[in-house]
């Protein structure tokens, strides 16, 4: 996927290619080349094969999920292929489920290495006197939900889920950030009731009883060995950390909606304290790194030629003057003298 123009400091994630492997077999289990399919998807661009340890670009993904529908000729792509998928553990995390000692291990350990499969993640258990709520956001820049993606997704969670926990999961509601789509019978035959639809988060609710439910693959010492390998994967995972994802979650949102740090701290899975604390032992601050995301993004659209309010807009100001003091800080000079040098500028090297 192109970048996002709202975007300067382009802060790149990566995902493992775990989903891809999963989607080239349930593709061919529908009748359809998997190849051809990424082919016209991609319309060309160049795309490596979804080897066991690659990492793929995470901000790629929608060309492939926005386009499927018109190439698959079904309007339900998304919940055919997560019918069709297999699921089998094909990376650390995958076996960490398997070997966890109940399904609240299972789902500590997913939302602890999340971003081993993909640094766009914002996924975090919440939980309340009867009812669990595993919410499993994937966020890109400039692209809303992407309703094949997370239908796609909510089913292969649940089959991962139903095979930790023997079998079967009682699934009591599922939450989805995308509008409801016309049709809604292969919603109800699929997960056995309506989802509610345009939800602040993608969420699975389940009764909170069910996290003490043991799991019938348990094993505690391949357990404590998956987890510290799993934790060496992580850390080895330099583009999805946590300065990374902070400008990325500050790109996805500004402009959008209030972008403070506990907003941050939520999505992320942290407590605000906790969020600074992580951020200052790397030299940062979430003040520094919001000032840094509005910077970059305010220069890449002036430059483009975005009238000064839109621009002001885009970087989450509500009225021109704090744009305009911002801006002189940053640049120390107006808006309209920096799009002025950097016309110039433009006109000079051509």
């Amino acid at each position: 996927m192109d970048h996002d123009p709202h975007n300067g400091s382009a802060s790149v994630l990566t995902h493992s290619a775990t989903l891809r492997r999963l989607l080239y077999e349930a593709l061919a289990a529908l009748g359809l080349d998997p190849t051809d399919t990424y082919r016209q998807a991609y319309q060309g661009l160049p795309l490596s094969p979804p080897l066991l340890n690659a990492r793929e670009d995470h901000d790629s993904a929608p060309r492939f999920w926005q386009a499927l529908p018109g190439i698959s000729g079904d309007g339900d792509i998304g919940l055919h292929l997560g019918e069709r998928m297999q699921p089998r553990p094909l990376d650390v995390v995958g076996y960490l489920l398997l070997a966890s000692r109940d399904l609240g291990q299972a789902l500590e350990s997913f939302v602890r290495f999340q971003h081993i499969l993909s640094g766009g993640f914002a996924a975090r258990l919440e939980l309340d006197e009867a009812s669990a709520r595993l919410i499993f956001d994937l966020n890109y820049r400039g692209v809303g939900s992407l309703r094949q993606q997370m239908e796609c997704l909510a089913l292969l969670l649940l089959k991962m889920l139903a095979s930790v926990s023997d079998g079967g999961f009682p699934l009591s509601g599922l939450d989805l950030r995308h509008p409801a789509p016309r049709r809604l019978s292969e919603h109800r035959r699929l997960f056995g009731l309506l989802p509610r639809f345009a939800q602040p988060h993608d969420a699975l609710v389940f009764p909170r009883a069910w996290l003490a439910r043991p799991s019938r693959s348990a094993n505690p010492r391949l357990f404590a060995v998956l987890w510290a390998q799993a934790e060496l994967e992580l850390a080895e995972l330099e583009e999805n950390q946590l300065l990374n994802r902070v400008r990325y979650w500050l790109e996805v949102n500004l402009g959008v909606r209030l972008c403070d740090l506990q907003s941050c701290a939520r999505a992320l899975d942290y407590s605000p304290a906790a969020l600074q604390r992580a951020l200052a032992e790397q030299g940062q601050s979430f003040r520094r790194l919001h000032d840094e995301v509005r910077r970059l993004r305010a220069q890449t659209l002036l430059a483009g030629g975005l009238a000064i309010r839109e621009v002001a807009r885009a970087c989450g100001f509500a009225e021109l003057s704090p744009f305009y003091r911002a801006f002189k800080r940053w640049q120390g000079a107006t808006p309209q003298h920096y799009r002025r040098q950097s016309v110039d500028q433009a006109a000079a090297v051509d």
